[in-house]
C-alpha cells in the first residue's frame, strides 16, 4: 500500500521563510507543496485553486492577517487543516488562531524534526501522539509551568458565572468588554477572575485561555 501524501500550501509574507519551510517538508516524502502564498489574501485563493490538506500559515501578514486568512478558509473549505505559525510573543494570536479554526501550531525556532512529527501526528489523526506535541510546545511558551500534564484542575469547580466570564477571557475580552457583554460592574468581573484564577491555579489570563480552549469551555457559535 502506497504511503499518503498530502499536499501542503506554505504561507509566509518573507520568500525567506518559505523556502525554509519548503526544506524541512522537503525531508519527508509525505509533503508534497502544491503552492505559496505571500499573504492571506492570496492564501485564500490558493486553497480554492490548489486544493490544499493541510496550510502552513504565518500569522503575522498583511493586508490579510494568517488569522484572518484562517477563519476564511474554515468558513470555505472545513476539510482543509491549517497549522499556524508563531514565535515565542504570539500567544494570544496563537489562542485566536485556534479559536477560528486551526488545527495546531508550530514554533518557527522549533526542531525540523519535531515538525514533521507533529505534523504526521495531526494529519494522521494519532490524538494522542498530536496531543502530547501540544503540551511540549506549550511548556516552550511558559517553562516549569505542569498545569497541563495530568494534574489539570477540574471545570466543575467552577460556577456557571465563572466558566461564562472564563470564556468571554478565551475570546480576549478585558473586564470592561465583560462587564459591559454581562451587565454587570467591571468591579464584580475582577472579583470573579480573582476567584477563578484561583481555583483553577493559575496566575494569568493567557493560561486561563489555554485552559478553557484545551477543554472545550469556549463560546459556542452558531454556524
Amino acid at each position: 500500500m502506497d504511503k499518503q501524501t498530502y499536499r501542503v500550501l506554505i504561507a509566509d509574507d518573507h520568500p525567506l521563510a518559505r523556502k525554509a519551510v519548503r526544506s524541512i517538508l522537503d525531508m519527508d516524502n509525505a509533503f508534497f507543496v502544491v503552492g505559496e502564498a505571500y499573504n492571506g489574501e492570496e492564501a485564500i485563493l490558493l486553497c480554492g485553486e490548489v486544493e490544499p490538506d493541510l496550510v502552513i500559515m504565518d500569522i503575522h501578514m498583511a493586508p490579510i492577517s494568517g488569522l484572518e486568512a484562517t477563519r476564511r478558509i474554515k468558513q470555505l473549505y472545513p476539510h482543509i487543516r491549517i497549522v499556524v505559525l508563531t514565535v515565542s510573543d504570539d500567544v494570544a494570536d496563537l489562542f485566536t488562531a485556534l479559536q477560528f479554526g486551526a488545527q495546531g501550531y508550530l514554533l518557527k525556532n522549533m526542531d525540523p524534526d519535531e515538525w514533521l512529527m507533529y505534523l504526521h501526528a495531526l494529519l494522521d489523526d494519532n490524538s494522542e501522539v498530536a496531543r502530547e506535541m501540544a503540551d511540549r510546545l506549550f511548556l516552550r511558551f511558559y517553562p516549569g509551568q505542569g498545569a497541563f500534564h495530568g494534574g489539570d484542575p477540574d471545570p466543575s469547580m467552577l460556577t456557571s458565572r465563572e466558566r461564562q466570564i472564563a470564556a468571554f477571557v478565551a475570546e480576549g475580552d478585558n473586564n470592561r468588554q465583560i462587564a459591559e457583554k454581562l451587565l454587570i460592574s467591571e468591579h464584580t468581573v475582577k472579583n470573579h477572575m480573582k476567584n477563578i484564577l484561583e481555583k483553577l491555579g493559575f496566575e494569568n489570563r493567557v493560561q486561563l485561555t489555554a485552559y478553557i480552549i484545551k477543554y472545550g469551555l469556549t463560546i459556542k457559535r452558531q454556524n
